[in-house]
């Protein structure tokens, strides 16, 4: 079976990645590269890992998690779609068997808000994977004195942790958000349709979806 560690060295994988990233930084975007692909691998992995998800879902999920990106080197635009796209292609080139590249395809072409939904499991741990990654470390403008809200929310992030409790079936989202430099209702302001897909794919899980910032449940 193809692992992600043979996707994460593939030299056609981290040549698209890093022209997705550049792409997304030249259009003033927050980091989409290999860290931000290596964090929603791990997060995907692990919320499946967690609950109990057989073989080889967990994996594929890993690979999704790593390739959602992708198709950013192409255009902001239906990067999902496009990202589903190239991915088939470099999966079948790798010798992925068809039916693990028709679950990773589906994860990548859905995990966009407002109209991505959880077609599978690993799709469904690829969006909240996604949308956990919240974190000053993401923002590439180096001057606060120019940041976009989206820079701002960001960068007031301090911490972000995806907590899975198998047991209370719940996945919480805790975020802590230094309010000197944005509010949490900013955070709304832009995030609100995430948090209703990391809901959606929470429940395909048969689990419950909860948000807390700065040590309140919210949502």
């Amino acid at each position: 079976m193809i692992t992600v560690q043979d996707v994460k060295k593939n030299p056609v994988v981290v040549t698209y990645l890093n022209a997705a990233n550049e792409h997304m930084k030249a259009l003033g975007y927050t980091e989409h590269g290999e860290r931000h692909a290596s964090l929603v691998s791990s997060i995907a992995h692990n919320i499946l890992e967690r609950i109990n998800s057989e073989p080889p879902y967990p994996e594929l999920a890993a690979i999704a998690g790593y390739l959602h990106d992708i198709g950013n080197m192409v255009s902001r635009e239906g990067h999902e779609q496009t990202g589903a796209l190239i991915a088939m292609d470099i999966l079948h080139k790798m010798g992925m068997e068809e039916s693990h590249i028709s679950i990773v395809a589906g994860a990548i072409g859905d995990h966009e808000e407002p109209m991505g939904l959880p077609v599978n499991p690993v799709a469904a741990a690829v969006i909240l994977a996604d949308k956990a990654d919240v974190h000053r470390s993401r923002v590439h403008n180096p001057n606060p004195a120019t940041f976009d809200i989206h820079d701002r929310v960001n960068y007031a992030s301090q911490k972000s942790f995806l907590r899975v409790d198998s047991q209370k079936k719940t996945i919480t989202l805790e975020i802590t958000i230094d309010t000197n430099i944005s509010q949490v209702m900013e955070y709304f302001e832009i995030f609100l349709d995430r948090m209703m897909s990391s809901r959606k794919a929470a429940e395909f899980l048969d689990c419950r979806f909860e948000l807390t910032i700065n040590k309140t449940r919210l949502f």
